[in-house]
């Protein structure tokens, strides 16, 4: 067992120095893979048998992504839709995967009862993921696609470069590209929030 999660480290480690995350060829990754490897302060995630391997972010990515969970948090609980939540996190919307959005909302479980561990969490209302240099292609590509085909009733690529976000839902081929308001009514929800992405941007961002 030592020599499996020392070899699985060391792939790790090699993968990180080329630039994770990655997509390795070499061998097909599982949630147990995953649980095995050290806490290293890295995020660790699986699709479809790629080891994704996020390093930690930046103080912008940080910032915005601080923002908008306070502003989606309040809504979430105002609107009494479920809970907000940020990562880390080990979400298995299905068998053999294992995500962890940066930001991400969970409907009102059965009964009304509030989540008592990661492994009730099958479905997601709302997935958030503030782009970094090193998260930039799968976020886009591998994740979109995972999130799209599990469900997920909307995916959010934000791009605090670019001052603007990506927003994805489940049969989208393109995404709708927002960069004034982002406006979200999730079925259930009285009222619609409405985000000024402007003020939000140039709140974290000083810009």
């Amino acid at each position: 067992m030592v020599r499996h999660v020392d070899h699985l480290l060391s792939f790790c480690r090699r993968a990180y120095a080329m630039g994770m995350p990655a997509n390795t060829e070499q061998r097909y990754w599982t949630p147990d893979d995953v649980w095995a490897l050290p806490d290293d302060g890295k995020r660790y995630e699986c699709i479809d048998g790629a080891l994704l391997v996020t390093p930690s972010p930046n103080v912008p990515h940080q910032r915005v992504l601080g923002r908008l969970f306070v502003v989606m948090a309040s809504y979430v609980a105002a609107q009494r839709l479920g809970e907000a939540f940020l990562s880390p996190a080990d979400i298995q919307l299905n068998a053999g995967n294992l995500v962890q959005p940066d930001l991400f909302v969970i409907p009102t479980l059965a009964h009304g009862h509030a989540a008592g561990s990661w492994t009730e969490i099958k479905e997601l209302l709302l997935a958030v993921e503030v782009l970094s240099p090193s998260t930039a292609r799968y976020d886009r590509t591998l994740k979109r696609r995972y999130y799209q085909r599990s469900g997920v009733g909307e995916y959010w690529v934000v791009d605090a470069n670019s001052h603007l976000v990506e927003r994805w839902l489940p049969t989208d081929e393109r995404p709708e590209i927002l960069s004034e308001t982002l406006t979200w009514q999730p079925a259930g929800a009285p009222e619609a929030l409405s985000i000024d992405l402007a003020a939000l941007f140039g709140d974290a961002l000083g810009a």
